[in-house]
């Protein structure tokens, strides 16, 4: 485990019992601002806390090794789901293509605690909430949080290679399609970064 991990969960746990640790470690990750950004599932936990920004991807992925190190199980939730059906209040310009957009696929974990599988998604950081993301203000550290997206589909998978596998075996995009959700991510990116600095 990189030295950087084991650092946080060091700071993140420290002196908290096991339902506390789990909610801090919720907290802190849920507070790295959302931003999609090219990344390998190999280094995205580390490049999450270098960055200090990240997307549902790296964020569940060091969300799953800190809860497993907490001996918390933990799967993998895949969703597929449309921008177009999420209640954000979009700027006039995004608007134009989150209603061009294919499906696309959110990633998030279900984790096991006192014997039930609860979903805990850690997605939009707090600042997003203002424009109408589904944040998690408050987690129980028992219950499952509300999806960071609404769902057409939900798929489970044990690893999350087999979710990304998953999700590359449905999203077959074409050239146009590609280039359009590029522009989308790169204009949604700059717009989250206006909201967090709105008084």
């Amino acid at each position: 485990m990189h030295e950087i991990i084991l650092k946080k969960f060091d700071e993140w746990t420290k002196d908290l019992d096991l339902k506390e640790s789990r909610i801090k470690i919720f907290e802190n990750i849920r507070d790295i601002p959302f931003s999609i950004i090219p990344t390998n599932l190999e280094n995205a936990p580390v490049e999450l806390l270098l960055q200090n920004k990240g997307s549902c991807l790296p964020k569940h992925s060091l969300l799953s090794i800190l809860f497993q190190k907490l001996e918390i199980p933990v799967k993998y939730a895949v969703y597929s789901f449309r921008w177009s059906d999420q209640r954000i209040y979009y700027p006039e310009k995004l608007k134009k293509t989150v209603s061009r957009l294919p499906v696309d696929h959110h990633i998030a974990c279900k984790a096991c605690i006192n014997d039930r599988w609860i979903l805990v998604d850690a997605t939009w950081d707090l600042p997003l909430k203002r424009v109408g993301f589904p944040v998690n203000e408050r987690w129980d550290g028992v219950n499952s949080t509300v999806n960071a997206v609404t769902p057409l589909e939900e798929s489970v998978f044990e690893s999350i290679q087999e979710g990304l596998e998953y999700v590359g075996s449905r999203a077959s995009y074409t050239r146009e399609q590609a280039l359009l959700c590029y522009t989308y991510f790169v204009e949604l990116n700059v717009w989250l970064k206006e909201v967090r600095t709105q008084k």
